[in-house]
């Protein structure tokens, strides 16, 4: 093939013709001497065919994880001596006339079936995992130990995982009361490393193991003026629903927008108030809140109506009767000297009415968070 055949290719190419292959050179020859002369093309100016610029994207950096926080305890060294020793919430007297009532009257098998029958409602199964929000309408009501006793509640009754979230995340006793050494992964650390691909044990691995069996998933690590944004608490609430069964969520005090926002997300809502005629009529009112939001929220709403002093005197029938609209229900928590104390909540230490009250209430949030669920 002359010089003159491969020019024409290079002009054909240019100009956006096909280009003839190898394997039929032989063939083009021949119809070439056929046909005669082939015309010239003619020149190509130069402008006529300018080079298209290429716009490369530049390369993407790789995605590093976060880096790891370093772990804070709850309570600092030089404060661990300050502790006193932990009290029983009941006294000796009161735990020695229990005794003797026991003892001298009939009432043993009436307290066991009614124990038995609350034990049922809190291990009633569930087909998706319940979370179940935990407010009050002003700091000081009880809602951290109120959040605490639930927690230690579900984790001993229930066999599937249970899971504590810290939504309020301003120097709350949370972790504290549930017996936390020290906290390190926060709900917004969280936020950005789960992914659907995870297994619960990858999952368990930034999570706070409690002694009592289930999980804490720190709101903070106790900084002053934290804070913890609404589209953070959707995706850790909405990431983590199908590895645990019961999640209690410990939020803001309303009205902040995050108590709103799990108030109406979670399947139940526990509100906790101090058992005096100003928090009755704060409650009361909040509860007229709710029903406006949405008639559906008053049936899943529990009032804890906490006692922490030995002094309230309000007279709880008509408690119940005030805060009882809508379906609402009123469960009484009463004065608790181990509870009054603060530090870690332990059991064992608990009063019996303390005792017999969380698992009261644990089970009207269950039936709750449960009959939601199936409407």
């Amino acid at each position: 093939m002359s010089a003159q055949d491969d020019w024409q290719r290079e002009v054909f190419r240019e100009l956006g013709g096909a280009v003839e292959t190898a394997g039929t050179a032989g063939t083009a020859g021949t119809a070439e001497a056929a046909a005669g002369p082939v015309p010239q093309p003619q020149p190509v100016q130069p402008h006529s065919v300018q080079p298209q610029p290429v716009h490369q994207q530049p390369p993407q950096p790789p995605r590093l994880p976060p880096p790891t926080p370093v772990s804070v305890p709850v309570v600092a060294p030089e404060l661990a001596e300050a502790r006193g020793r932990a009290r029983h919430g009941d006294s000796i007297p009161q735990r020695a006339g229990r005794a003797m009532r026991r003892l001298l009257l009939s009432s043993t098998a009436q307290d066991t079936a009614v124990a038995t029958h609350t034990a049922q409602v809190i291990q009633q199964p569930i087909t998706t995992g319940r979370q179940i929000a935990v407010t009050s309408i002003r700091g000081g009501a009880g809602k951290s130990t109120v959040a605490a006793l639930l927690s230690l509640t579900y984790a001993h009754y229930r066999s599937d995982p249970v899971l504590t979230v810290e939504a309020d995340p301003a120097l709350g006793p949370l972790p504290l009361r549930l017996g936390a050494a020290e906290v390190r992964w926060s709900c917004a650390d969280l936020a950005r490393i789960i992914d659907p691909s995870m297994q619960i044990t990858d999952i368990t691995g930034y999570l706070v193991r409690l002694s009592s069996g289930g999980w804490l998933l720190p709101g903070s690590q106790g900084a002053v003026g934290a804070q913890l944004d609404v589209d953070i608490y959707r995706i850790v609430m909405t990431s983590l629903r199908r590895y645990f069964g019961t999640t209690i969520v410990d939020c803001e005090t309303l009205p902040a927008e995050l108590a709103r926002t799990a108030l109406t997300t979670t399947q139940a809502r526990v509100l906790v108030t101090p058992a005096t005629v100003e928090g009755l009529a704060a409650t009361r009112s909040v509860l007229d809140w709710v029903g406006g939001v949405h008639r559906s929220l008053l049936p899943t709403t529990v009032v804890a109506l906490t006692h922490t002093s030995p002094d309230m005197a309000v007279d709880e029938r008509r408690a119940a009767e005030h805060l009882g609209v809508g379906g609402a229900r009123v469960v009484s928590l009463p004065y608790d000297r181990h509870l009054a104390a603060g530090g870690q909540i332990q059991s064992a230490l608990l009063g019996q009415a303390t005792r017999e009250a969380a698992a009261q209430l644990a089970a009207e949030a269950m039936d709750r968070a449960v009959s939601r669920g199936r409407r």
